[in-house]
């Protein structure tokens, strides 16, 4: 009070570098976080309401730099929420958290940590129609697909990996060429896992990530997409509910060079998983791999899969598979089905059967819709970019091709016939709902041309000799090969790319050894004398 009324100094500003001389500063700045901000935002018609700042050791909190961003209705143009926006400060705290609660939850019995996974899942199913609800409007799909296929697998997979809890990666015991010797290994939690999720399926990402960690007893820093980051943090609510410890989970909102560098450059970060595009994928791991602790890293990145239609086919229920392969979530799928090479004896008559089945679909976000817009301007701009590019090059448009309605960012179902390899649509990824179909005359053709990509993560195949397919699949360079059938997911089944499209596995008994680390202990079977 003395020197601010006969000196003019800031007091404020004097005590928060007294408290940063003694090394209390972060109080300080926790403090500021804890300062009420925006409510939590609701909407007409539902039932609960979504938090907008990040979820810290089981606290919400503002940004300590108090940034926000806003999140956007993709089918209404409208502001749907003002969200906190995280940096590495938050980052840092975050982080924290988790390893302070890893040195007690890493104990925890696997019995425990299953049950807490099955209560989060019927807390999931008891609140499936508002999770579908809210992905919908943050994330632009159908509130029947978001609630049906979304939520629904998401559910699945937080009880598929509860039954692994209580079981985890079995060590073995090693003979040994001193009989003398007794060796054996043993699976331990990796440690803080960094998890940065996109905005294609921002509750099935967060499941593929949360699920199979909290089974192995790790904790968790999760930044979600800018662009859908309402549904993660109403999970943060139900596993608050659920009754999970503080810092075993933490989610922030923010941006890729802000708080998804600071996860990856972080020292105390000991495993990095990114679901994203290839070129940032690269910025992932290079990232990563200068962090001293330099943790180990999962990339499930994008791709350009190939759908191969054999002669043999059955062209309607193979115009079925193509569909999905190609129309589900809007296109946007990592995988989707986006060169479908056509046998040249069925391809024209298959080309109507696609159309056919394109012209069915219903745009909206409402009940019983088949297709909502794309995620956001940006998005909507790089596809109707790719229709023009299909355009210009040659490629014959038999359906779609421009926008669909005045609001929002709705894209008419396309479908290029004539497409050639050298085109742009035919090598780069889309990301929406422009199918590409083009002609091959032998098996030899198909398959070269199929892994002639820097992509790996998916291919399909359509036929009735099952030999024959069987062949195929084995010379396709991709990590899942369907065969008359595709997006068919299951939390037992592995998914990972080859070549650009990523590494490691997300999904079944192999996801665990993303999230554990292999210990040797040996020791002599005799007292040892010197």
């Amino acid at each position: 009070i003395f020197f601010r009324s006969t000196m003019g100094i800031d007091v404020k500003a004097v005590a928060a570098t007294v408290l940063a001389s003694a090394g209390l500063y972060l109080l300080y700045l926790r403090y500021q976080q804890l300062q009420p901000s925006q409510k939590a935002i609701s909407a007409k018609g539902s039932k609960c309401a979504v938090r907008t700042q990040h979820f810290i050791n089981n606290e919400w909190v503002n940004s300590i730099n108090g940034a926000t961003f806003q999140t956007i209705n993709p089918a209404t143009e409208e502001v749907l929420a003002t969200v906190q926006a995280a940096d590495k400060a938050d980052v840092d705290c975050a982080v924290a958290a988790a390893k302070k609660a890893l040195f007690t939850w890493r104990d925890v019995p696997g019995s425990t940590r299953r049950d807490l996974l099955l209560k989060l899942a019927n807390l999931m199913a008891e609140h499936q129609q508002e999770l579908a609800e809210w992905e919908s409007r943050d994330n632009g799909k159908p509130v029947s697909v978001a609630r049906d296929v979304d939520v629904a697998l998401a559910i699945e997979h937080f009880r598929y990996f509860a039954g692994w809890a209580d079981k985890g990666m079995q060590g073995k015991t090693i003979p040994v060429s001193n009989t003398d010797s007794f060796a054996m290994t043993v699976h331990e939690p990796i440690g803080v896992v960094g998890c940065i999720i996109p905005w294609n399926f921002p509750i099935v990402m967060l499941a593929w990530k949360w699920a199979p960690l909290i089974a192995c007893g790790c904790t968790c820093v999760m930044k979600s997409s800018e662009k859908t980051p309402l549904t993660a943090l109403m999970m943060c609510d139900l596993a608050l509910k659920a009754g999970f410890p503080p810092g075993v989970l933490n989610v922030v909102s923010g941006f890729g060079d802000t708080a998804g560098e600071a996860i990856c450059r972080h020292p105390d970060i000991g495993k990095v998983c990114f679901t994203g595009s290839s070129a940032v994928g690269h910025k992932i791991a290079e990232t990563a791999a200068k962090s001293p602790q330099l943790p180990r890293v999962t990339l499930e990145l994008g791709g350009k899969s190939p759908l191969i239609v054999c002669e043999d086919a059955d062209l309607d229920e193979a115009a079925a598979v193509a569909h999905i392969g190609l129309f589900l979530n809007h296109g946007q799928c990592c995988c989707a089905s986006s060169r479908i090479l056509v046998h040249e004896s069925v391809h024209d008559e298959f080309v109507k059967k696609c159309v056919a089945k394109a012209k069915a679909v219903k745009l909206g976000t409402e009940e019983g819709k088949d297709q909502g817009p794309q995620v956001d301007k940006i998005q909507f701009d790089k596809v109707m970019g790719y229709i023009q590019s299909g355009k210009d090059e040659g490629a014959k448009c038999v359906l779609g091709g421009a926008r669909a309605g005045k609001k929002g960012y709705f894209v008419q179902p396309t479908v290029f016939a004539d497409v050639k390899d050298h085109m742009k649509i035919a090598k780069e990824e889309i990301f929406g709902p422009v199918m590409q179909l083009m002609k091959f005359s032998t098996v030899e053709e198909a398959v070269e041309r199929a892994n002639a990509t820097d992509y790996g993560l998916a291919a399909g195949i359509c036929g009735t000799d099952i030999s024959k397919m069987m062949g195929i699949a084995k010379r396709l360079n991709a990590g899942t090969v369907w065969i008359n059938c595709y997006d068919d997911f299951d939390a037992a089944i592995p998914f990972g790319g080859f070549k650009a499209s990523g590494y490691g596995r997300e999904k079944s008994e192999y996801a665990l050894a993303n999230f554990t680390e292999v210990k040797t202990i040996q020791f002599p079977t005799v007292n040892f004398q010197a």
